[in-house]
């Protein structure tokens, strides 16, 4: 029973993984030859296609948008909403169970029901304030730290739940501060949950194609999901070229993930289970 179990673990893994393989070994072959069969190797082994994807997305460029745009994202959804659970797990009353309940609840809107109003509601703040929320870094950094905030809440506040009052009692009765308490006692603390938060939320921004497609136009401000989409033309499509540009794109996420992944399980189960 074990063996068989082992097997099917293992077919079931290539499964999932046979979209890679596609995507990788075309990534190298010319149009006649991934026409003839996609699932064969390559037979010559050439990065032509990487440096006709690389030039075509202007790579370098979606690149560091991509990486500016999801490093200050993150810094901030960590910040905000680390001290912001900290306060409502620390404040026991009523408006406080209120609000948190507004932000888990925020969690099971689907984004496509919001998404146009919430451009419309940008485009007249923009006209108001004069703040460029459309077409630009900022905005669409603003509005990655709306959405993705209320999970990290969420993931924050159980985590400090399981951090017993007396630690902080005894750092305010030695006279630390409400800012001191936070930053030298609690966040330290938090360094599980806090890795979970910053794993997750550098996935999910940097594969975001949909909210950047509605925020960005310029060409100079695409990130790397949003350049990959032109590969794919409205009558011709150079697939040799697309699958190099999809393994640009998720190259460096992969390389994030193996690093960081054995930390998801412990973060996510001692911050959303405690």
């Amino acid at each position: 029973m074990r063996y068989i179990k082992e097997i099917l673990l293992v077919v079931g893994s290539l499964l999932f993984l046979s979209p890679i393989y596609v995507m990788f070994v075309n990534s190298f072959k010319s149009r006649s030859e991934l026409y003839e069969n996609v699932l064969a190797l390559p037979e010559t082994l050439t990065f032509e296609y990487y440096s006709a994807a690389i030039t075509k997305m202007n790579f370098l460029t979606a690149f560091l948008n991509s990486l500016v745009i999801t490093i200050i994202s993150v810094i901030f959804i960590v910040i905000l909403a680390s001290m912001t659970a900290w306060m409502l797990a620390r404040t026991d009353n009523v408006i406080s169970k209120i609000i948190f309940m507004v932000f888990i609840s925020t969690m099971l809107i689907p984004f496509q029901t919001i998404m146009m109003p919430l451009i419309q509601f940008m485009d007249q703040l923009m006209t108001v304030t004069g703040i460029p929320f459309l077409n630009t870094r900022g905005g669409l950094i603003f509005m990655h730290i709306g959405f993705n905030a209320s999970l990290a809440v969420f993931l924050y506040h159980g985590f400090v739940k399981s951090i017993p009052m007396s630690l902080e009692e005894a750092a305010t009765i030695d006279g630390c501060s409400k800012f001191g308490l936070f930053w030298r006692i609690i966040f330290p603390i938090l360094k599980p949950i806090t890795v979970t938060v910053i794993i997750l939320n550098v996935i999910q921004i940097w594969n975001d194609y949909l909210l950047p497609s509605l925020v960005l136009t310029d060409k100079g401000l695409r990130t790397i999901p949003l350049a990959t989409f032109y590969f794919f033309g409205e009558f011709t499509i150079q697939w040799n070229q697309a699958m190099a540009g999809l393994v640009l794109t998720i190259i460096p996420v992969v390389i994030f993930y193996a690093a960081a992944q054995k930390h998801i399980i412990k973060g996510i189960g001692e911050g959303a289970v405690k």
